[in-house]
């Protein structure tokens, strides 16, 4: 039944959307009345919105982000290929900025106990670096931001124009061909945007699921960015995208 359900999420994550004629085109083995209480469950543990006729992704809500502990979820095997490949990329005695996010957590979870200087907003990435002795950990303050256990707002935006760091790792949640980086809150995008503009290299981690979905609020365009570090499973179209803005692929 666990198998099936994530199944389930994991087409309608990918597709946005999904008839019931399609769910059953997908799950043949599966009788309509079972489906129908895979779905229920599912949109009472909200890992799903259920729609007349089918269902839809949680994360393509207009307007809205979506809790940190559901996306965490979602192509976890990617995020963890993805932070196993940024962390290589930090180098000792630096001052890195690691923002909030499901993929940036993974990337707290494989940092390697070197000497660093780590700022976040995010309190998740925060206890994750609290295991490792030699990394310092800056916690930023302002108003937490409940959906993805992250500080935002004023104060968190004045702490981040007054500081300087060699590398950012910057959280997503989409990317679409003309709007570039997205996510789904206004003050997250704000503060991203400031993050972004005082960092020396920044460093976009992106899982293939995320490039051709646009979220509301922009970030910054891909040129804006040093490198992506993605999985196997990205087009061929944000490969070129990639190529043509002089951003590396990693």
């Amino acid at each position: 039944m666990g198998e099936r359900r994530s199944g389930i999420v994991e087409l309608i994550n990918q597709e946005g959307y999904v008839s019931f004629s399609r769910l059953k085109s997908a799950f043949p083995d599966v009788s309509e009345m079972t489906l129908r209480t895979d779905l229920k469950k599912l949109d009472e543990e909200r890992l799903i919105v259920r729609v007349h006729g089918g269902a839809k992704s949680v994360s393509f809500a207009v307007g809205t982000d979506d809790l940190l502990a559901r996306r965490s979820l979602r192509h976890a095997a990617e995020k963890a290929a993805i932070a196993q490949k940024a962390a290589r990329l930090l180098r000792p005695d630096t001052t890195v900025f690691i923002d909030s996010g499901s993929t940036t957590t993974a990337l707290a979870q494989k940092l390697p106990d070197m000497r660093l200087l780590v700022f976040t907003n995010s309190l998740t990435v925060a206890i994750e670096l609290s295991r490792l002795k030699k990394v310092t950990t800056q916690l930023v303050g302002g108003r937490l931001n409940t959906y993805s256990l992250s500080t935002v707002g004023g104060s968190a935006m004045e702490f981040v124009r007054e500081i300087s760091f060699e590398q950012l790792f910057l959280g997503v949640t989409g990317y679409g061909e003309h709007g570039g980086f997205t996510c789904g809150s206004d003050d997250e995008a704000a503060l991203k945007r400031a993050l972004v503009a005082s960092a020396e290299e920044t460093v976009a981690l992106v899982d293939s699921s995320k490039v051709g979905r646009n979220s509301t609020f922009p970030i910054c365009s891909i040129s804006d960015v040093a490198m992506v570090v993605s999985d196997d499973g990205v087009s061929r179209e944000f490969r070129q995208a990639c190529e043509n803005a002089g951003t590396e692929l990693l």
